[in-house]
Formats: structure tokens, sequence, C-alpha cells
């Protein structure tokens, strides 16, 4: 078999290959040998049909499967003969000639290949990137102790309703009775909501419940009938106010402190939450700085791909899953990830970053533990929490999305020791306000 190349570009070669009738012939003869051996035609013992008649049956699969068997290895082995970084997997050119498939032909086929770049850059003190520092202000702690306050609150009765209150109310209409329907003033339409403002116990209104609950599906709980059934109602129900429950924020008492945070005076309960808020913005500025950082690398990795070709085998790859339109429209955050993962599979490399499976069970344990305190669990055993993280561990997407983040921690851990942090002080509306 000859190969010719012709490189188009520093990314960007067609290869011709010219296939003979010798380089495929033993294939072929063996493999319909092997379907000979195999066949069952009735009025032959099996391995005893004539090759005439295996010929015509598997004649044709047996030719296009040893010609694509020599094809694929002069591909493979011209791809490592000459170390070729390829992207991808080589593809058919668009102009590749239409073949006849006749035993003893010689055939050309012609395939695109594309190459990543290599890549090498240095990096030294003489890089700076910039790492915000998020000040810590008295309003900031003042906002985060009243909302903890709230969240370790409790309904209590009240006298008049709130906006931030809910009343317990019975609707009637005729013989119709909806008894002790707890209502949230501030889930009721904006129109009518300052009419329940302000009611007590034993207060008695007419409601048009189409105009004061707009969600149908919460209509239909209150009133306790099914969707259908709301469209026969009459809208106007008279509601009486049982009672009125408001939610009052936890006491400054060592009980809270210790609910809390698992202290026993204010003193120390104030400071815990300057420690939480802390921590808060120094997650949110190792998240920008990982940003900031990307950007930065891939700037200066420079990266050139040839794009043509991979939205082209994107689109070939996924068999029909995605048109040209989609990949199109997706392209540009799909193109920077795919440079990313080039400069940190560099990066990585260069400086010998290495991932351990308890780097895994470590991350899957701290997003396990988020997913609890999300429902105010925040005091999960160790071994639930680790059962947790590594059955999310074992789900293939959810693996794969914590060994990127592991991955890129690593990274930016990384270059953090070998760049220059030019750090920055910044309120946190000014943090937020960067794009």
């Amino acid at each position: 078999m000859k190969i010719e190349q012709n490189r188009i570009d520093d990314l960007n070669l067609e290869l011709t290959l010219a296939v003979t009738s010798e380089d495929y012939a033993d294939s072929r003869k063996k493999k319909l040998n092997d379907y000979r051996k195999k066949a069952e035609f009735k009025g032959f013992r099996k391995g005893m049909v004539p090759m005439s008649l295996v010929e015509k049956m598997y004649g044709q699969s047996a030719l296009v499967d040893s010609v694509n068997d020599v094809v694929a290895e002069g591909l493979n082995n011209f791809i490592r003969e000459n170390n070729l970084r390829v992207l991808g997997e080589p593809l058919p050119s668009e102009d590749q000639p239409e073949t006849d498939w006749t035993p003893g032909n010689d055939f050309t086929f012609k395939f695109d290949i594309a190459e990543n770049p290599e890549i090498s850059f240095e990096l030294s003190k003489d890089d700076e990137i910039v790492y915000y520092t998020i000040t810590v202000t008295e309003a900031a702690k003042k906002e985060m102790k009243n909302n903890l306050l709230r969240q370790y609150g409790s309904l209590e009765e009240g006298v008049a309703a709130k906006e931030d209150d809910f009343i317990i109310v019975d609707f009637e209409q005729g013989e119709t009775k909806v008894e002790g329907t707890y209502v949230a003033i501030r889930n009721v339409a904006e129109s009518v909501r300052k009419s329940f403002v302000g009611v007590k116990a034993g207060d008695v209104m007419d409601v048009n419940v189409n105009e004061a609950f707009e969600n149908e599906t919460d209509r239909s709980s209150m009133l306790k009938v099914s969707k259908e059934e709301l469209a026969t109602l009459d809208p106007m129900f008279k509601m009486t106010v049982r009672n009125v429950k408001t939610f009052v924020d936890a006491p400054l008492t060592e009980e809270t402190f210790e609910k809390v945070f698992g202290v026993k005076t204010e003193a120390e309960f104030d400071a815990r939450i300057e420690d939480k808020i802390r921590a808060e913005y120094s997650q949110e500025a190792d998240f920008r700085f990982s940003k900031d950082a990307k950007n930065y690398l891939l700037d200066k990795a420079s990266v050139n791909i040839a794009e043509k070709f991979l939205k082209r085998w994107v689109y070939v790859v996924n068999e029909g899953k995605f048109t040209m339109e989609d990949i199109e429209k997706d392209w540009d955050l799909f193109i920077v990830d795919y440079k990313w993962q080039m400069v940190r599979g560099y990066l990585m490399n260069k400086y010998n970053v290495k991932i351990e499976e308890a780097d895994l069970l470590a991350s899957a344990k701290g997003f396990a533990a988020y997913q609890f305190a999300m429902y105010g669990m925040n005091n999960v055993p160790e071994e639930q929490l680790e059962a947790f993280a590594k059955n999310i561990l074992s789900q293939e997407e959810q693996g794969r999305r914590i060994l990127d983040q592991v991955e890129n921690e690593k990274t930016y851990a990384a270059v953090r020791e070998v760049v220059t942090l030019k750090k920055k002080k910044i309120s946190v509306e000014k943090f937020r306000e960067l794009k």
C-alpha cells in the first residue's frame, strides 16, 4: 500500500492511500474461509459449503472488511511512525471518490487528519495574576447574624398579620367548607395583598380566590379540589381567620449559640460568624482566581486549534445527535473548554500534578456535605457522608465532574506556587460587579 501526504498547513494534512488487490487478497481469503467454517446452509454439512456459494453470500462483506482492515492498519502505522498528535481521529475527505467494491479492484482513499498543537510555555514570578481579598464589614456580619437568627427562628402566635406572616383560615361557600388552611401572606397576589395584611383571629372577609391566589396548583391545594374542579367553582369564598402565625427570630441565648455553632457565648457566636463570612469570601475569591488564571493561562499558551476539522469530527462522532447548527451555537464555550483541557494537561505534566483516590473522595465528601447542608443537615455522621460520597463517585457523569473539578483545583494550586499573586482588596459589592 502506498501513502502520500499533502501537508495543508501546520495543523492539517491530507493522506491518500492507494490499496492494491495484493494488499488485501490474503485477508479477504482468510475471512471467506472463516465464513465457510461457520456458515450453515440446508443440504450441506457445517464447514462443507461450496466456496462459490460462500463467495456469493459473503464476498462483498469480506472485501469491505479486509480493505478496511488494511486501511486502518496503514493509518495507524503512519500516525505512529510520524509521531502525529492526532485531533480526534482521521476523517474521510469530503472529496473522497466513490468506491467500486469489486473484488480484485485497486482502491484509493483520502483522509483528512488534524493535529493538536504542541504546547510549551514557562511560568515564573514575573507572571502576575490578580487575587482579590474581600473586606469583611460590620454590615455583612450584622446581616449574616440576622439571617442565622431568622433561619433558626420559629412560628409563634401573632396578633395582626404582617407581610412575612402566615394565617390559618377556613374557606366557606354554601355547604362547602375547607378548614385549617395555611396561607402565606407573601404568596397572596400583590393586587390584593394589602387587604390581608393586618387581619386578626376572628376576622371574616369575602375573597375572590382566583384573584388572591393566582397559582392554580396552590389554589387547588388550598381548596382541596382538583385543577379540573377549579374551573367549575364560583371564585367568591367567605374566609374566616382562625390564627395568625408570625415568624420570630431565635433569641440570643446560649441554647441558640449551641444549636447554630456549638458555642456558648455571644462573643464566640460573633467570632464564628466572621469566620464563616471569611470562608465564604475566600471560596468566592478562589473561584474568581481560577477564572482569571484560566484566562491568563489560555492567553499565555496561545493554543491554535484546527477548528474547522474539529467541528466536523464532533458532528461525525456524535452520529446525528447534533446538527451543525447546534454545534455552532455552543462552539465558543466548547472550544474554550477544549483548549483548557490541553493546557491543563500540559501544566499537570509539567508540575507533576497527581490525582489520588483520596483527593476525589475528599472532593465528593465536600459536595455531599454541601447537599446535606441545603436541607438543614449540618452534622451528618462521617460514615454516612463517606458512603454518599462513594456513591457520587460511582456515577459516571458525577464521577467525571468530580475528577474535572479536582484536576482544576490541583492545577491552579500548582500555578499559585509559581506565579505572583497580585493581591487586591475589594468590597464584596464591587467584587460581585466584576465581569
